[in-house]
């Protein structure tokens, strides 16, 4: 194909006013049910929701490719130069008629709009949510603050917003890519990491916020628990781009059996083939078939990532429960981890089920954000406070040489 046929920005006036008709309904809501509410609790209610549908795109782009509809529409941002798959209805029977089972059916043509429907409704209330953080922080510069009281207004930063916005265009452009280079894995990997990165700037604007309407401070932990949850975090980003990985490369189906694969525990693998990443679908980078022992290693790697991250979220867990502020996190990544370990065994075991995949994919994301929640709701205790916490509890200890004379 043409490559200038690939993009064709006819349709983008069509599919900006649908992204404005799908955001107008939330937009509405969450400014009716918190009208007399102040700034930062609106900027948080609009927050979460631009969130949770987010997450819901995020669902339905694991949807998306999992029935493999990624090239439903094989151009890009339209679909054959269209707004719709109606106005493309000609083109998509003559491609269905040609591959009846092959990637351009009606259907995966709807999928994959659908898809790009939502992206841009998401993309128009990420708009409205920068551009109504920075009015309203422009407002607060210029208001005197009372005296007796800090500026907790300053938690409310324009520069998270506006970043994410900046992250959203890339995360389109990722998308366009995913579309007119054909699934490459690489690209597609990065999608889905760009599709975390994005729920976690959500997620710490909606904590900031909260804690701007509320007026209080994350909660300080102990420089083990801190430093355990960026090591949980880095882990779990890992494990998330080595299951995209997996998913991309179609690996999933790769070891069929648990714990062991391919009868061994430790199967033939071809880590070079697996885990070369500039290359397109299927093929090395020289164009050669891609090796079942090379789809085996990516399987494996990711499987025995996931004993280590399964045991780093379980310690974390077991340690944040101790703190109250902290509990519903330690609640939601435990609940989240088995899960993922349900998830990841009925993948293997029942042939990649498309329920399962899905929801494997919607438990990574949602340990994404509960990490971020996290991180965001504590702070790195002062090195004073715990050497005063330690000193004290010297004192409190009785000495038993002392109790003896």
């Amino acid at each position: 194909m043409d490559t200038s046929s690939l993009y064709d920005l006819t349709p983008i006036a069509w599919l900006m006013a649908a992204g404005v008709l799908i955001a107008l309904g939330p937009l509405l809501w969450v400014w009716r049910r918190n009208a007399g509410a102040g700034p930062a609790r609106r900027l948080h209610a609009l927050t979460v929701l631009t969130l949770f549908l987010t997450f819901d795109l995020t669902l339905f782009g694991a949807f998306t490719r999992l029935t493999d509809s990624g090239l439903g529409c094989p151009d890009w941002p339209g679909c054959y130069g269209n707004a719709s798959p109606h106005g493309a209805r000609h083109e998509i029977a003559m491609a269905q008629s040609a591959q009846p089972t092959g990637p351009v059916t009606h259907g995966k043509a709807w999928v994959e709009m659908v898809h790009r429907y939502l992206a841009t409704g998401v993309g128009v209330l990420i708009l409205t949510l920068a551009g109504a953080t920075w009015i309203v922080r422009r407002r607060q510069r210029r208001m005197p603050v009372p005296s007796g009281k800090s500026e907790h207004h300053a938690t409310l930063s324009a520069w998270w917003p506006a970043f994410t916005l900046v992250w959203v265009c890339l995360q389109g452009a990722f998308g366009a890519l995913t579309v007119t280079w054909k699934l490459f894995p690489a690209i597609v990997t990065l999608h889905l990491l760009g599709a975390v990165v994005l729920l976690a700037l959500l997620c710490i604007q909606a904590v900031h916020y909260r804690q701007a309407a509320a007026q209080r401070q994350p909660t300080p932990v102990s420089p083990a628990l801190r430093n355990g949850l960026i090591v949980t975090s880095v882990l779990l980003v890992l494990q998330i781009a080595m299951g995209g990985w997996v998913s991309t490369n179609y690996a999933v189906l790769a070891c069929t059996q648990f714990p062991t694969c391919q009868d061994s525990w430790w199967p033939a693998m071809n880590f070079a083939q697996g885990f070369e990443i500039w290359r397109h679908l299927g093929v090395t980078g020289d164009g050669q078939p891609l090796d079942f022992s090379a789809l085996t290693a990516i399987h494996y790697a990711h499987r025995l990532m996931a004993y280590a991250v399964f045991v780093a979220l379980g310690l974390l867990a077991w340690r944040m429960r101790r703190i109250g502020p902290l509990r519903p996190q330690a609640h939601w990544l435990a609940g989240l981890a088995l899960l993922q370990l349900a998830t990841g065994l009925g993948n293997v075991l029942l042939g990649w089920p498309l329920a399962a995949a899905v929801l494997h994919t919607g438990g990574a994301a949602a340990l994404a954000v509960v990490l971020t929640w996290a991180l965001c709701e504590s702070r790195r205790e002062a090195t004073s406070t715990v050497a005063a916490r330690a000193d004290d509890n010297a004192r409190a200890t009785p000495n038993p040489k002392k109790a003896t004379a």
